[in-house]
């Protein structure tokens, strides 16, 4: 596993990758060995935030983050996160028939919109590109699922279109499909 942490507004001591790189070492029966681990720590005021970004050879993207006042416990609370959706996804390649089959997508980055948009002040800060490979919509929702998104966009290995899951604001999730 290829752990690689970044700082924003602070500088990573030893202790801090000590602890960071033996919470991610206890992922490694879920990962390749190859796998590249992303950790970005950053602090605001009184809040620490960790986020892990797990970019596999096979199989989603998988993302979490955690915010509190103490770093150590951002981390512990990364971790346990990241390890419930490693299981789910682990439980549910097992029970899927085509669970060798990659379902990664290269160069996601997050979108960073404004809150509060006025009409003469719009522009676009990120611009986020991907390739986009075909999956069943079962697939794109656990993708969705293991980002943390609400949607996700992906082309339809049934009818080889552009389609987005998305999740409702009840129980469910809803589709868009391109005509």
């Amino acid at each position: 596993m290829n752990i690689r942490v970044i700082g924003k507004n602070i500088n990573p001591t030893e202790s801090i990758n000590a602890k960071i790189e033996s919470e991610m070492e206890k992922l490694q029966q879920y990962l390749n060995v190859d796998t590249d681990v992303k950790v970005t720590i950053s602090t605001e005021k009184e809040k620490q935030t960790v986020e892990v970004t797990v970019l596999p050879i096979k199989g989603p993207i998988i993302r979490a983050e955690e915010g509190q006042k103490d770093l150590y416990s951002a981390i512990d609370g990364v971790y346990d996160k990241l390890y419930k959706q490693l299981r789910k996804y682990k439980t549910r390649s097992k029970n899927r028939k085509n669970s060798h089959q990659s379902i990664r997508f290269e160069n996601i980055e997050d979108y960073n919109f404004e809150s509060n948009i006025d009409e003469k002040d719009i522009h676009i800060e990120r611009v986020k590109k991907f390739s986009i490979k075909p999956m069943s919509s079962e697939e794109a929702i656990l993708q969705m699922e293991l980002l943390g998104h609400d949607f996700y966009m992906f082309r339809n290995s049934e009818t080889d279109k552009i389609n987005t899951v998305y999740k409702r604001h009840g129980l469910g999730y809803g589709i868009i499909e391109e005509q």
